[in-house]
């Protein structure tokens, strides 16, 4: 999503819960279907030892894996999905700054989604990569 036209037209993903306590923000690019996850680091989502704790990429992963499923699905409808599984390498720390998680899917059929994602820092650094699973359900 980082070459996105001025003018696209962006969906905001505001969920309840995790994402107001954790506080990232989730774009989907309504043309492309790309989905952007972005978090301001502060105190709160550190470790002990001053770095990006590990269950934050986690979740910031999870949550732009998931979306990406979603939108290969059905890009107007953004259907719900859950976490079959979820495969993290953490690469790098970082301490400070703004992180963005993207992915892509890379196949899947009319239930299942496989979608690969990284995690950068705001200079560019890859902090962690992910890849997923992630089954659509009926509501």
């Amino acid at each position: 999503m980082t070459s996105r036209q001025p003018d696209a037209q962006i969906r905001l993903i505001d969920d309840p819960g995790c994402q107001q306590m954790v506080g990232y923000r989730t774009e989907i690019d309504l043309a492309t279907g790309d989905c952007e996850v972005t978090l301001d680091l502060g105190p709160q989502h550190l470790n002990r030892n001053g770095l990006l704790h590990g269950g934050i990429v986690a979740t910031l992963m999870d949550v732009v894996c998931g979306n990406t499923a979603s939108q290969h699905f059905d890009q107007q409808a953004h259907p719900p999905v859950v976490t079959v599984s979820l495969t993290l390498s953490y690469v790098a720390a970082v301490q400070a700054g703004r992180v963005r998680a993207t992915a892509a899917a890379q196949g899947g059929g009319a239930s299942l989604a496989y979608v690969s994602g990284a995690l950068h820092g705001e200079d560019g650094t890859l902090l962690a990569t992910a890849s997923g699973v992630f089954k659509r359900i009926k509501r």
